[in-house]
């Protein structure tokens, strides 16, 4: 019964704060939920982070496809002082999704923190929920930074 009442609740929050995305996502669940169609919920678990990694790679890099970037364009670009903090943007954003994702496998208690700031994100600040990997591995350096500095 908690889990229809917090998916309802969810439905709630993303309507009422314009995040369509939590409110479809907690819609979905509860429908396999209802329809006792929650033996899909570890596939989903499951698969559902690589599903989701691959749509936003795909969006990503369709003006590659699309030939709207050249290599022209990535010569000068790449090489100029944002094109280099972009490299390093991206490697230390993989980096520390990395920590993220080992931080939640042995503290998975944690996801729930990290739910709850993506929709305060969301609702109150325009955020965009990518992903509970960045929210993980910026939770994870908060933690580690804590423990130095305590």
């Amino acid at each position: 019964m908690w889990g229809e009442t917090l998916l309802v609740i969810l439905i709630l929050v993303g309507v009422i704060g314009k995040a369509p995305l939590i409110a479809t996502s907690a819609c979905v669940l509860l429908v396999l939920k209802l329809t006792n169609l929650q033996h899909y919920f570890p596939l989903i678990e499951r698969r559902g982070l690589e599903l989701g990694l691959l749509f936003l790679m795909l969006s990503v890099l369709i003006p590659f496809a699309g030939g709207k970037v050249t290599p022209k364009d990535l010569k000068d670009n790449l090489l100029t002082v944002p094109g280099l903090l972009a490299l390093l943007g991206g490697a230390l954003a993989t980096y520390m999704n990395g920590d993220g994702l080992r931080m939640l496998k042995y503290q998975p208690e944690l996801l729930l923190g990290l739910v709850v700031g993506s929709i305060i994100g969301i609702v109150f600040f325009n955020g965009i929920p990518v992903g509970p990997l960045m929210a993980a591995g910026l939770t994870a350096l908060f933690l580690k930074l804590f423990s130095i500095f305590r």
